[in-house]
């Protein structure tokens, strides 16, 4: 505890320093982005000079002065070739008409682009610098210069156009030396980006922050924001009277940490250094002084937490930490005999209590198998005969009245032959449940039966006001009964449209999800109802077991699902999902692609 806090003081000499040495280097970002913002206007300015004293000696020539189309056609095209960043040179007369052009023969109509200082130049004998705009023939952002070309009174007998490809004027700042990350931007008193040395594709003709924007004039030397692209910047300002533009440099403020980071790092071992000598110096003294008790208080602390082995042999120093430490070890030893033929005890019990309950439960599952055997035979037997003629009587129908009645009757009756053939399987499998049979199998697509049981049901869903939605992810076979699946997804939807129900839900939704799991289909029925209490979990698959009112489910629908699907080497089962409502699941072997071409 003293070597710690003795330790204070330096650890907190050594975050002011480090805080002291962060704000001196992020005043050195803001000198740099002063001194970087400086050289860059010079650039840009220098680079606009060049293009007035060009404009002025253009303006001299005898072809521009008397509007000359063809020889101006020829010496503009020659001088855009040495000015890489101008889209265009062009010559207007006072009424806006084309009389000369660098890159086409004048036509003698408007302009590629709109004069928008014509007016401005004629009128006050001076240069002008339009708002950013985009080029009608080439769709690049440029921006215009308009000079006066003087006559031989001094009054204006036309506007020399400069058309500046943005894109291209960034190069004007590809020799300024620039911190790493850092950004030049050129925007408009509208604060749009005219010129971006970084992603200028990107962000040219964007604006910044337009309900929050300054004009040029108005914006501080320095400041501190966060750029378009979202980092936290330390931008330089300075304003280009020509526009008025502004132009910035923002350096990024994490360059401040980056630059300190080697300064704190060292501070940071130079203290954790400092901390681990006087720790191990501290821990020294005290295993010196106190190790027979640190060694006793050890060996109670891994008493205490169940570790009963005896303690480490020791040199006691006195007669009475001798006695301790013998009283020490015979503890232990006793507490560990107890401990382990109590853990004998308790695993013999609890093998016995899981011994029991297994039997329990086989005999209960075989007293309700052996239940649902004798009602499965009273009812197939009184079933299958109204079953076969009401089959029999619709063939009939079929055979007799197919002229006399009208197609919608006959699919009716078609429809009430294959439901009552349906009705038939599901007697057969409820006795060769019963009887723990298994029926023959073939390749069954899970979408084919989903579509089977919506087409069943989609009268009842459509009339309770609830909808439905499937999810087909996959569309691998898998070996069953094509009827008894149709009867496990059944059960499964009409649970749904019932717990549904219970709940008074006025938007009601049965969701069925088809996709795999490893080497099986899986399929889920899902709905929004109030689900499942969870004490009634363990018991949804046994039989008679329901959670519906008398009268109302027989608690054979989910235990005939489970025999159904563990007859076909699948699993079933049930979860609570997002909406607070149940799914219902089973998974089923998948036919394999090997097996699927030999059959």
């Amino acid at each position: 505890m003293v070597s710690a806090a003795l330790l204070l003081p330096l650890l907190g000499a050594i975050a002011w320093s480090a805080t002291r040495t962060y704000r001196e280097r992020e005043a050195d970002l803001r000198e740099q982005a002063s001194v970087v913002v400086a050289t860059a206007a010079a650039y840009l300015n220098q680079r606009f000079d060049n293009l007035d004293s060009l404009a002025v000696v253009l303006g001299r020539y005898p072809a521009i002065r008397t509007l000359n189309a063809e020889a101006s056609h020829r010496l503009l095209g020659a001088l855009l070739s040495r000015y890489p960043f101008l889209l265009d040179i062009v010559v207007t007369d006072p009424t806006g008409r084309l009389r000369g052009s660098g890159l086409a023969p004048p036509p003698g109509g408007a302009p590629p682009f709109e004069g928008a200082c014509l007016q401005q130049v004629l009128r006050t004998d001076r240069s002008c610098a339009s708002d950013y705009m985009v080029d009608a023939s080439t769709r690049r952002p440029i921006i215009v210069l308009a000079y006066p070309i003087p006559g031989d009174d001094g009054r204006p007998v036309g506007v020399l156009n400069f058309a500046l490809n943005l894109l291209s004027l960034q190069n004007a700042f590809a020799a300024i030396p620039l911190p790493s990350g850092s950004v030049i931007t050129l925007t408009d008193r509208t604060s749009r980006v005219l010129v971006r040395s970084r992603d200028a594709l990107e962000y040219v003709g964007v604006r910044i922050d337009p309900h929050h924007a300054l004009a040029p004039g108005r914006v501080p030397p320095i400041r501190v924001m966060r750029g378009l692209d979202g980092t936290e910047e330390i931008f330089g300002n300075a304003v280009i009277a020509r526009g008025p533009w502004l132009l910035s440099v923002g350096i990024p403020k994490s360059l401040a940490v980056a630059r300190v980071w080697p300064l704190w790092r060292r501070n940071f071992r130079i203290a954790v250094g400092a901390v681990l000598a006087s720790l191990i110096f501290a821990l020294f003294l005290a295993r010196g002084l106190s190790r027979p008790l640190s060694a006793l208080t050890t060996a109670a602390q891994r008493i205490a937490g169940g570790d009963l082995s005896p303690p480490a042999p020791m040199v006691a120093p006195n007669r009475e930490l001798a006695q301790l430490r013998d009283a020490f070890g015979t503890m232990a030893t006793n507490l560990a005999e107890a401990r382990a033929a109590l853990d004998a005890q308790i695993a013999q019990e609890r093998r016995a209590r899981e011994e029991v309950e297994l039997l329990q439960d086989q005999v209960v599952r075989q007293e309700r198998l052996a239940a649902v055997g004798l009602l499965v035979s009273g009812v197939a037997h009184e079933l299958n005969n109204p079953l076969q003629a009401i089959l029999g009587a619709t063939e009939l129908m079929q055979q007799q009245a197919r002229v006399a009645l009208p197609p919608p009757v006959l699919d009716e009756i078609a429809f009430i032959q294959k439901e009552g053939a349906r009705a038939r399987d599901i007697i057969r499998n409820l006795s060769r449940f019963a009887r723990q049979e298994t029926s023959p199998t073939a390749d069954v697509r899970l979408a084919d039966v989903v579509a089977a049981v919506l087409q069943l049901r989609e009268r009842d869903l459509t009339r309770a006001a609830i909808r439905y939605q499937v999810d087909i992810r996959s569309d691998r076979p898998v070996v069953a009964g094509f009827t008894e699946l149709q009867q496990v997804v059944l059960n499964f939807v009409v649970n749904a449209e019932q717990a549904i129900a219970e709940a008074g839900r006025p938007d009601g939704l049965v969701a069925i999800d088809i996709h795999d799991v490893d080497h099986r289909v899986r399929l889920e029925v899902a709905d929004n109802g109030n689900g499942v209490p969870e004490t009634h979990e363990p018991k949804l698959f046994q039989p008679f077991f329901t959670t519906k009112p008398a009268g109302y489910g027989t608690g054979l629908g989910l235990s005939v699902s489970y025999g159904i699907i563990d007859s076909c080497g699948g699993a079933i089962g049930y979860a609570r999902n997002e909406w607070g409502g149940a799914t219902f699941y089973f998974e089923l072997p998948a036919r394999s692609a090997g097996t699927e071409a030999a059959s």
